[in-house]
């Protein structure tokens, strides 16, 4: 019988169901109105997480290091204005916990091929900083848009893949 405990507890593990790794720790349980939109304010480091037209929670948020205009091509240090889509959730991300944006559009895309540049990719929304380099700095990011990592935790239960994200200048 005590073979068979320790057979149970051991196949409980290995199968994903127990984790003491602190990403999965502390997410909290999002059962509020469906966010339908985020927008995200780069004049005023704003993230605005909607439901219909109502604001349900706003982030301060900073940008990639040059975060004037909209981003281009790879290494400009911009934050990509313009309309895209929340594409994937990275639970296990560099920088904590982080939500893929859509980054680059068709629209991008044409027109780094016009003129002959990579428009980058890898665009988040995310927690962090983690290098010394870029604590105490407002924009560090290389493009994307970070938040305080008690902030990810929240942002990461309330939206769901698929959700649009506006980015305005």
């Amino acid at each position: 019988m005590k073979f068979f405990n320790i057979f149970l507890l051991i196949a409980f593990i290995l199968s994903g169901c127990f984790s003491t790794s602190p990403v999965y720790k502390n997410i909290p349980k999002y059962e509020g109105p469906k966010i339908t939109k985020i927008v995200v304010d780069k004049s005023q480091r704003k993230l605005y997480l909607l439901s219909n037209d109502k604001i349900i929670r706003k982030f301060k948020v900073g940008l990639g290091f040059n975060p004037k205009r909209h981003k281009a091509e790879q290494g400009d240090g911009r934050t990509p204005e313009g309309l895209y889509y929340i594409d994937r959730k990275n639970y296990n991300s560099k920088y904590f916990l982080s939500l893929g944006i859509s980054y680059p559009n068709a629209q991008d895309a044409k027109n780094a091929k016009k003129l002959n540049i990579d428009p980058g990719g890898d665009i988040f929304i995310h927690g962090g900083p983690r290098y010394k380099g870029e604590y105490g700095k407002r924009d560090w990011t290389a493009g994307c848009i970070s938040v305080s990592d008690k902030n990810i935790k929240i942002i990461y239960s309330m939206v769901k893949t698929g959700t649009p994200i506006l980015i305005r200048p």
